[in-house]
């Protein structure tokens, strides 16, 4: 079921942290206290290769989360685009695949962090850990807002 908000989210357990991408989608996970966020590898989407939002319920079968958490890509003005679209439709399918409460928290601007985080490295390395960075960065942010509403 998807969220207007964090207000109903579970206040305990591990979440998995989603920055969806068209080739490459980055998957974070907490641990149970929310002290903890563990990068995972990428999702990769190609020919013969299972949905992405196929792969994210699995990966959160795997992990036992009691969430999911999405990037939400927007404009700098605050405003939805072709991208905002397709993230809101993977977590639409998401739901037919889980039975877990998904979120979506503003991700302006974290793919430039992640990148400053990583620091100086090579290109092909930003290329397969940026994803995964970015969805730490946007599980980090959640987990700050859900603490916030105890």
């Amino acid at each position: 079921m998807i969220l207007p908000n964090f207000n109903d989210f579970p206040r305990a357990g591990r979440i998995l942290g989603v920055d969806w991408g068209a080739r490459r989608t980055g998957i974070t996970v907490s641990d149970a206290s929310r002290e903890f966020v563990f990068v995972r590898p990428a999702i990769l989407s190609g020919r013969g290769e299972k949905s992405i939002a196929r792969q994210i319920a699995d990966c959160a079968a795997a992990e036992n989360v009691v969430g999911i958490v999405f990037g939400l890509p927007l404009r700098m003005d605050g405003t939805a685009s072709d991208t905002t679209d397709a993230v809101r439709a993977c977590a639409a399918e998401l739901c037919t695949y889980v039975d877990l409460p998904v979120a979506f928290i503003d991700e302006t601007l974290t793919s430039n962090a992640a990148q400053e985080n990583m620091g100086r490295v090579r290109i092909s390395d930003i290329k397969r850990g940026l994803d995964s960075e970015s969805a730490r960065m946007i599980l980090e942010n959640a987990i700050a807002v859900i603490r916030r509403l105890k």
